[in-house]
């Protein structure tokens, strides 16, 4: 594509008359940068990439948009902010993928990673190409790629919607964090559905207050679009037993559809039954009830059944199909996963890092749990310092035998996080071991017939940051050699 052309897509008032070379390529990593790149300038929080344009240059950048005026050999294109303009032109470069495929958003503090495969499940399950991406990894058709971020920035995105089109992939469904809405990130992405899981006390180091924080969630809903077009309509999935949603309602001009268990709901579950094998309840939609048997565990878990039902209803997938598909799911990567190498006692990996996850993980354990319930528990460095005590206190109050150890303690003194930890439970009975192995292999060598062992923050994670270095670390890897071991 021509320069001239893709600045075309720019605010009107961007001024430029220089020459027109060919743009190959957009990058802001002037380290992928080819003969013929657009190299975009980022100022980052602890890198600005101003400071790189002419490496960039010398690698073969044929153009450069910046903020301010550079001595470069190439075009230099100025604005005023180039994280926005580079979701404009990502959009334009990649022929604005989205448009062209059912894209389907999730945001909420938790649960987002579970609906989003169940979502791809059930798509999956009726013979649509899928594209995912999230916390896990991008998967683009069979192809899965690590990822950095839940959400990445607007370049890749865009990048991968164009990889998924290629692909056949013709439905994609992501995980949208309150950090990708506030930096704009997902800007150019035209959803077709944006679902709403919860929202609870997290991220409180970037976004400051709750109200911050849920505010940054509204922007899905409110960037679906202000227009009802009958070919094509847009949907908001919102749990109708959280109060945020009634902001998020507010937010958005699409069709609102809810999910609840509490209150009255389009997509409501009642009979709810659990047992440490699964849980059964019906779900009633339009005065119609129609039986469900998961193999997951936890009202936590109906929740992200009910909006992924949901999501597949009013795209039009019959519901016998849906039902066969939810029902045929065992679970989710570090998502309540059982780690069975043969004990007497049932170890459970969970994601769960907030102080809610952590209550409802906890919760369920208690609806089953006959004998003791041990907690693995500690808080990630160089976060949200307000929800230490709170972990610690939930671990107390649910589990019977509670261990605080190191989560990911980054530049942080891991020993200092405890502590903060600690503070918020005074008087009552844990123990603190900060080898997270050796906080693990504690538990296991204690447990009993009928202990439950719950080993939460990581989830799915293969590794422990501990201050710049990253080392291999798998919780459930940790429990296995430890029963193993026992």
């Amino acid at each position: 594509m021509k320069l001239i052309d893709l600045l075309q897509h720019l605010h009107l008032l961007v001024p430029y008359q220089g020459t027109n070379p060919e743009i190959t390529s957009i990058e802001n990593d002037n380290r992928k940068v080819q003969k013929g790149s657009l190299f975009i300038c980022i100022k980052g929080y602890t890198v600005d990439g101003h400071d790189y344009a002419e490496s960039a240059v010398n690698n073969g950048a044929a153009a450069v948009l910046a903020e301010r005026e550079l001595p470069l050999s190439v075009p230099v294109i100025i604005v005023k902010d180039t994280t926005r303009a580079m979701a404009v032109l990502a959009d334009a470069f990649y022929q604005h993928p989205t448009k062209k495929m059912h894209l389907i958003g999730i945001t909420g503090t938790n649960g987002k990673t579970t609906t989003s495969h169940l979502i791809e499940k059930i798509f999956s399950d009726v013979n649509r190409c899928t594209g995912l991406i999230g916390t896990m990894y991008t998967k683009i058709g069979d192809q899965k790629i690590e990822t950095k971020n839940t959400t990445p920035e607007s370049l890749v995105l865009q990048k991968h919607f164009h990889q998924m089109l290629e692909a056949g992939v013709d439905t994609a469904i992501m995980e949208v964090s309150s950090h990708a809405l506030h930096m704009g990130r997902v800007h150019g992405c035209d959803y077709d559905i944006a679902v709403f899981t919860n929202l609870s006390q997290d991220h409180l180091d970037y976004h400051k207050t709750m109200d911050e924080y849920q505010h940054a969630k509204s922007l899905l809903f409110s960037q679906l679009g202000n227009t009802f077009d009958p070919n094509k309509p847009k949907y908001a999935i919102l749990n109708a037993d959280d109060s945020a949603s009634e902001m998020y309602r507010k937010s958005t001009a699409a069709h609102v559809v809810t999910y609840g268990i509490d209150n009255d709901a389009d997509f409501h579950a009642r009979n709810i039954r659990m047992t440490s094998a699964g849980t059964t309840f019906e779900i009633v939609i339009k005065e119609k009830s129609y039986p469900i048997n998961i193999q997951l565990i936890g009202k936590f878990s109906v929740y992200n059944v009910l909006a992924s039902i949901a999501a597949a209803y009013v795209s039009k997938i019959p519901m016998n199909k849906i039902i066969d598909s939810i029902e045929s799911v065992k679970g989710v990567d570090g998502r309540f996963e059982l780690v069975n190498a043969g004990q007497e006692f049932t170890v459970i990996v969970d994601y769960a890092h907030t102080p809610d996850s952590l209550e409802n993980v906890l919760k369920t354990i208690q609806s089953f749990a006959q004998k003791r319930v041990f907690v693995i528990v500690g808080c990630g460095g160089d976060r949200d310092k307000t929800k230490r005590p709170l972990m610690a206190e939930i671990a107390c109050r649910y589990a019977s035998d509670p261990i605080f150890t190191s989560d990911n303690p980054r530049s942080e003194d891991p020993l200092a996080i405890l502590k903060d930890m600690e503070n918020g439970v005074p008087g009552k009975k844990y123990i603190t071991i900060p080898d997270r192995k050796e906080a693990i292999g504690t538990a296991i060598n204690n447990a009993a017939d009928g202990d439950v062992i719950l080993i939460a923050g990581k989830g799915h994670e293969t590794y422990q940051i501990i201050g710049s270095e990253v080392y291999d670390f798998d919780d459930r890897v940790a429990a296995r050699e430890a029963i193993e071991e026992r």
